[in-house]
């Protein structure tokens, strides 16, 4: 695509684990470069206690891991669709409502993006998922209102939205020399979508593709749910998740899993919960494990394990085993994961995924075997085991990747400029 001047409007893919702007310029990349020159910025706010302010994407992690008081928040775009959106929590001493967090980050990619353009924007394409919530209208249709309600406190007068696999696709149909019937799987940080699309060079420059889209699905399983179950499987039974209490029954499992979620880790270290945790103790029968989540919550280090799990993950995409030290809790203690232990951890996500996209295939009336590529975006779409489980669905596709991170920005700056010039 040629163009003469810049587009009046921008794309932004708010994402799970990163986030991106797209907008397109003539003879230049549709990406914006958010921070230190990279074109994501990781979907993270740092309230730093000690300066009283917030930090976002790399130098948020990076002011947590290196120690400054404060709360870390990540997987922001979780709380859409969720029961925690309508409620507050405390940052810097006082109580914000989550929807004022998203405002916040959202806030600061219009910010970096008119700095580095130049320019005010005021109409935005969003990305979203197929589906913010599985199984629930009502709720989904509250997560995109709660997106509009956000963008346009931040000033965007026209706000549209997109899905994502779809923006995926578009980016991909700009490249392709001929007719392709494309399965678009994106399995990004909170939710895997489906897109079932005919596209091809003479398609590419129209504006109505409605008759193109065969059809669209997804479930909410990503990335995150991935290191949950990594986490949960491969090193929470170090901290007692498994334990046998002296009656026998297991040792309940709310602060594993509260440990294991991105968006619930702060919930442990309420003392309402420690001392639950506390009176348990004196039930539990081999105490080990206990002891070292005391611990882990003592130093407050539930974020910083939740990350040494998701740099794990993406390991084992390369490798077929990974150790965690956590001689910092315990001298000499590490958790050792390996490829298989992560495959057997996901095999019921990983199901579901197929799951949808066999019930896409039959929604669609198109036989597995018609499909001529599929086509793989997101940064969770690298995990071998996933790419094998969907690729046996279909036998006669060629696999092409995406750019696991950016071709959805890059698709959602192509439909800002279709819909706003």
């Amino acid at each position: 695509m040629t163009l003469a001047l810049p587009a009046r409007a921008c794309g932004i893919d708010f994402g799970t684990s990163n986030s991106t702007v797209g907008w397109l310029r003539p003879d230049q990349s549709p990406l914006i470069a958010l921070e230190d020159g990279k074109f994501t910025l990781p979907s993270v706010v740092f309230f730093n206690q000690e300066e009283r302010r917030p930090a976002f994407g790399r130098l948020a992690l990076h002011e947590y891991l290196d120690g400054y008081e404060g709360r870390l928040m990540r997987s922001l775009k979780s709380l859409l669709g969720s029961k925690l959106l309508k409620s507050e929590t405390t940052v810097l001493g006082s109580a914000v409502p989550f929807k004022q967090i998203l405002a916040l980050f959202i806030g600061e990619l219009k910010k970096r993006t008119e700095i580095a353009a130049g320019r005010s924007f005021d109409q935005v394409v969003l990305g979203r998922p197929v589906f913010f919530v599985d199984d629930d209208p009502k709720a989904d249709q509250e997560a995109e209102d709660t997106l509009v309600a956000v963008a346009r406190t931040l000033g965007f007068k026209d706000v549209s939205f997109q899905y994502e696999p779809l923006a995926a696709a578009f980016d991909y149909e700009s490249g392709i020399q001929k007719e392709e019937l494309v399965l678009i799987v994106d399995i990004g940080g909170g939710t895997s979508d489906f897109s079932l699309v005919r596209l091809s060079p003479q398609r590419r420059h129209s504006a109505e593709r409605q008759d193109d889209i065969l059809a669209t699905g997804g479930v909410h399983i990503g990335g995150t749910d991935f290191d949950k179950q990594l986490s949960l499987q491969g090193v929470m039974p170090l901290f007692g998740y498994g334990s046998r209490m002296k009656s026998d029954a297991p040792m309940p499992t709310s602060t594993h899993m509260n440990l294991a979620t991105w968006h619930t880790i702060n919930a442990v270290y309420a003392q309402k919960h420690q001392l639950a945790l506390k009176n348990m103790r004196y039930d539990i029968v081999d105490t080990t494990g206990i002891d070292r989540l005391f611990r882990l919550i003592e130093q407050r280090a539930g974020h910083w394990l939740a990350i040494q799990v998701e740099d794990s993950k993406i390991e084992l995409t390369h490798q077929d085993q990974r150790s965690i030290d956590l001689s910092r809790l315990e001298p000499g203690l590490n958790a050792t994961l390996s490829r298989p232990l992560f495959e057997q951890a996901i095999d019921a996500q990983l199901q579901r995924i197929r799951t949808g996209i066999e019930e896409l295939l039959t929604h669609a009336g198109v036989n597995a075997g018609q499909v001529d590529t599929l086509f793989f975006t997101g940064g969770s779409s690298s995990v071998p085991a996933l790419r094998g489980s969907v690729a046996t669905l279909l036998p006669n596709a060629r696999l092409v990747d995406g750019d696991s991170f950016g071709g959805i920005g890059s698709g959602l700056a192509l439909e800002a400029f279709k819909r706003y010039g």
